[in-house]
């Protein structure tokens, strides 16, 4: 009855519903961001125990035994990462191309995809797909989730960086999003034409802990501008109290 009454009272006002997904949002930035946090260090753990320079894939080969690691690993990413994105959906880029979606789909399509990545792993050494005669579709269905993920990704962090009520991170995306483009571009090539695959192993390995480090920080950002409906609400109202009736 009481809600009921406050609905009467203020139709416009934002519905308790919302009120109460609003005050679950800092608990699911949280919990998005030790899960990837912690998805992270498992990977970093499993990539020290290998003392040859592998690519970050070839941690959950068929056979690794690092295999498990990795995909707990990538399960810890992306449930973290599907934690942020439920978290952010208020967040929308200023510019119209960029405007399509929310960078919330984008980072959750980049969950799902990490998923079925830490599912669906890679051969035994982890062929390329087409251009190694011994690649599978198994590699070839693993490579593509992991590709799709790392654009989606890069995708959000170019929503993020031109973000509207987000200056403090909006740099930080843009220079990532470069920066994961770039470095895992010239990882993947190196690794399809066979050279300098360890320098590739360890681009690889750096595009994914700043892909990674970027989910938390942006969740990070994300709980220090939150507030909850009401608390705008108020600050509103009193803008519109302070200002002098024309």
């Amino acid at each position: 009855m009481q809600r009921f009454l406050r609905i009467v009272r203020q139709p416009f006002a934002v519905p308790p519903l919302a009120r109460g997904w609003e005050r679950a949002v800092p608990i699911l930035l949280a919990i998005g961001t030790v899960a990837v946090l912690g998805g992270l260090t498992i990977i970093w753990a499993a990539r020290l125990t290998v003392e040859r320079a592998v690519y970050v894939s070839e941690l959950g080969a068929e056979g690794a035994p690092t295999a498990g690691m990795f995909r707990v690993a990538l399960l810890l990413v992306a449930a973290g990462g599907f934690s942020i994105a439920l978290a952010s959906g208020h967040v929308r880029s200023r510019v119209r191309l960029l405007d399509r979606w929310a960078p919330a789909l984008s980072l959750g399509f980049a969950a799902i995809c990490f998923v079925v990545a830490s599912q669906v792993t890679c051969t035994a050494n982890c062929p390329v797909p087409i251009a190694d005669p011994r690649s599978t579709v198994q590699d070839l269905t693993h490579t593509v989730s992991a590709v799709l993920g790392f654009a989606a990704a890069c995708y959000a962090m170019l929503q993020v960086a031109f973000a509207a009520r987000l200056p403090r991170v909006a740099r930080f995306s843009l220079v990532s999003c470069v920066a994961v483009a770039a470095i895992t571009i010239v990882g993947g090539m190196l690794a399809i034409v066979h050279v300098a695959t360890d320098v590739g192993a360890w681009l690889e390995l750096i595009g994914t802990t700043v892909a990674i480090a970027w989910i938390a920080v942006f969740a990070l950002a994300l709980s220090r501008g939150w507030r909850p409906a009401r608390e705008r609400e108020q600050e509103q109202a009193q803008v519109q109290e302070r200002q002098p009736a024309r």
